[in-house]
């Protein structure tokens, strides 16, 4: 299956790339252009970002761009509950691969707080996030079971975490994989990014977006809340 033998909906953009390099690049370059547009508009700029092992190149390709980086909020739409420099953490794999060289001047607001419990930690980080400058470039990823960001299928909190009404910009998640205790930013929150982008790989991925444009319910495959508003999709095989 190609990425141009799916019947996709005219919300979504599909750029297919040969291979991971050209994607990062490619990416880098329309984010770095958003953040640019967003600066030029109102002075300022926030980007969102996804954690887990695909980003890094895309991070340091970004990192790269000539940008007024003093100006650019940098935050997370997920997070293993583990302290920075944890070899898990997503905030560690931003510092290490985004954060560096002239884009080191850049604000970043974390998720992760140290607390008595994971739900006392998200309460923690939904009071930090109150100070985010709204969002004007979100970077999603996806599993190969449809999670994004930390939306995992079957978490307790999912079906409030995909409410469209939900009152919280971050709730507790669990995933089926360690570390299992996750922060997670909510449907309403990354729903609000002026422009959104979906990084892919392979063809098990293209194969998961597929079922997840026929499912029914997005509580069964995440990714699904996000593919019927515009959305950038970015995919290599």
């Amino acid at each position: 299956m190609s990425i141009h033998s799916v019947e996709w909906p005219s919300q979504l953009a599909l750029h297919a790339q040969v291979d991971a390099g050209e994607l990062a690049a490619a990416m880098a370059q329309q984010v770095a252009e958003a953040v640019r547009v967003a600066i030029g508009s109102r002075g300022q700029a926030c980007l969102v970002v996804s954690g887990g092992r695909s980003p890094a190149a895309f991070f340091e390709r970004l990192a790269e761009q000539t940008l007024d980086w003093a100006r650019v909020t940098v935050s997370l739409a997920d997070e293993r509950w583990v302290p920075p420099g944890h070899p898990d953490s997503n905030a560690s794999l931003v510092q290490r691969h985004l954060l560096r060289g002239r884009a080191a001047q850049a604000r970043f607001v974390g998720l992760y707080q140290p607390a008595e419990s994971l739900e006392a930690a998200a309460q923690l980080a939904d009071a930090a996030l109150a100070g985010l400058p709204p969002i004007d470039v979100l970077v999603l990823s996806m599993g190969e079971d449809g999670h994004t960001a930390s939306l995992f299928p079957g978490s307790p909190n999912l079906e409030s975490a995909l409410d469209p009404a939900c009152p919280r910009r971050c709730l507790p998640m669990q995933a089926p994989s360690e570390p299992r205790q996750r922060l997670t930013l909510t449907l309403p929150m990354l729903a609000s990014a002026r422009s959104t982008l979906l990084q892919l790989q392979g063809e098990a991925k293209l194969a998961t977006l597929r079922a997840a444009l026929a499912a029914e319910d997005a509580r069964q495959i995440p990714i699904r809340a996000f593919l019927y508003s515009p959305l950038e999709i970015y995919w290599c095989p």
